[in-house]
């Protein structure tokens, strides 16, 4: 089918759009729960393949422009949206050049002649922020839609592309686009009481089950470049109590980072002359900017971090364990992972490399292991070692996770996974960074292997509920 008898086959099929998708409310419904998970409101939204632009104002959007190659598909969405933008326009010709937070392409990958220069052309609609939300039928469900199409379930498209997801992945890769997130969706598509609910929400996030949904979705963000690093100022928070053994080795290793680097501590009612030591150590460094922030009583790592972060003025915020089992030079790398964009959330990860002998007792490491599992499924991208303490983002990415801590509460002791989670609300591209895990040599952990193991077993139900079934 030529692309004109594409156009005059939606425009035909415009006066019945909404009626067709009334009888699939269901998967529309299930289909636009989705999109709004992703795509917070108020953001900037461009929808490629709009139609009559029913998901455009579902989203809420601050700025919304819907565009698509039929024209009466566009007549008929700016009557029934008219407080949204719609336009004529073809994503292989694209001719726009605004920028937005959220490109939507839903299921449109299949009606495309040319994806290849379809991907090539969304660069100029999006920045190294932007997210592009795609979904599009799995090539399983095929003879099924075929059979839906015979038997009149399902109204007749033209003849499209059934693209696998790695199909897809490549195609953005050749394009300039990295993956951060996909999956699958729907295994029942239409609504059956209870059923369809245990299904989708439950069962088609299971292992095996998790690959027969009938909607594939992928989250994308352009390909970061070495070419186009920056330098930002940085500032190192380091949550400590009773480590004062560690406060000058500390003082002397830290590394300094991008156009400045500034030290905040939080101290957590340390009783070993932790606060002494470190205003004895910042006198011998009058060129290091140094803070330290009293909690007012061991209320736990996770207030230290939100209190330490509020007080940063760095634009890149890092996270250092005052016990130093990491080292502070390793900020290096952190730092260059984040200012030649390869990710916006960088985890520190001591599953890697060998660590030294009483690094981590073995009870400690057979539950990060399980919980690496746990959440690299929940979360949707990969998470070897979710407790290390290392942890980087830039100041503006953390303002807003904290704008959506009340999605998941207060529940986390530790701070890690408060980032975490939120990251990956937000589709931030995650990064795992090795570090080498050395040995503590003052003070004891503060972490009780199995209170605590109980609370992350606590979390990762929260996540499922919150992430997952979402």
């Amino acid at each position: 089918m030529t692309k004109a008898e594409k156009i005059k086959f939606f425009d035909n099929e415009a006066p019945a759009r909404d009626a067709r998708r009334a009888r699939s409310r269901y998967y529309y419904s299930e289909l636009a729960s989705f999109f709004r998970f992703v795509i917070p409101k108020n953001a900037s939204v461009l929808e490629i393949g709009s139609g009559t632009g029913s998901l455009l104002a579902e989203l809420e959007p601050g700025r919304a422009l819907g565009l698509d190659f039929s024209p009466s598909m566009v007549e008929a969405a700016k009557k029934a949206h008219p407080a949204l933008d719609f336009r004529a326009g073809d994503v292989e010709d694209l001719r726009c050049e605004e920028k937005f937070d959220y490109i939507v392409m839903q299921d449109l990958l299949g009606y495309l002649d040319d994806i290849w220069l379809a991907f090539r052309n969304l660069h100029k609609v999006t920045t190294p922020e932007s997210r592009l939300v795609i979904t599009a039928y799995n090539p399983l469900w095929e003879p099924l839609v075929t059979l839906a199409q015979a038997l009149g379930f399902k109204g007749r498209d033209p003849r499209q592309n059934w693209l696998a997801l790695a199909d897809i992945e490549n195609l953005l890769y050749l394009n300039g686009y990295e993956v951060v997130k996909k999956g699958h969706r729907f295994i029942m598509p239409f609504y059956v009481p209870l059923v369809s609910a245990f299904l989708n929400r439950f069962l088609a996030k299971m292992p095996i089950f998790k690959e027969l949904g009938m909607v594939q979705f992928i989250i994308a963000r352009e390909t970061p470049s070495r070419a186009v690093a920056r330098e930002f100022t940085v500032s190192v928070l380091v949550p400590c109590r009773n480590e004062a053994g560690n406060i000058e080795r500390l003082f002397r290793e830290l590394p300094q980072l991008g156009r400045g680097t500034e030290l905040v501590l939080v101290d957590g009612n340390s009783s070993d002359g932790t606060v002494e030591k470190i205003h004895e150590e910042a006198k011998k460094y009058p060129g290091l900017p140094v803070k330290v922030l009293l909690q007012g009583g061991a209320f736990g790592k996770a207030d230290a971090v939100r209190k330490g972060f509020d007080a940063c003025t760095g634009e890149v915020l890092m996270i250092l364990d005052a016990d130093l089992t990491v080292v502070p030079e390793d900020l290096k790398k952190f730092y260059a992972a984040i200012a030649e964009g390869k990710g916006e959330f960088i985890n520190g990860s001591r599953l890697v490399y060998p660590m030294e002998k009483d690094a981590m007792r073995f009870l400690n490491m057979l539950g990060n292991k399980t919980f690496s599992l746990i959440f690299t499924w929940t979360l949707g991208q990969r998470i070897k070692d979710t407790l290390c303490g290392t942890k980087v983002l830039r100041k503006s990415d953390y303002e807003r996770v904290k704008a959506g801590r009340a999605y998941f509460g207060d529940f986390d002791p530790f701070g890690d996974f408060d980032l975490l989670f939120g990251a990956s609300k937000l589709n931030m591209k995650i990064v795992e960074m090795p570090v080498s895990y050395k040995e503590r040599t003052y003070g004891e952990t503060k972490i009780s292997r199995f209170r605590h193991g109980l609370l992350l077993f606590r979390m990762a139900f929260i996540a499922f509920i919150k992430l997952k079934l979402r």
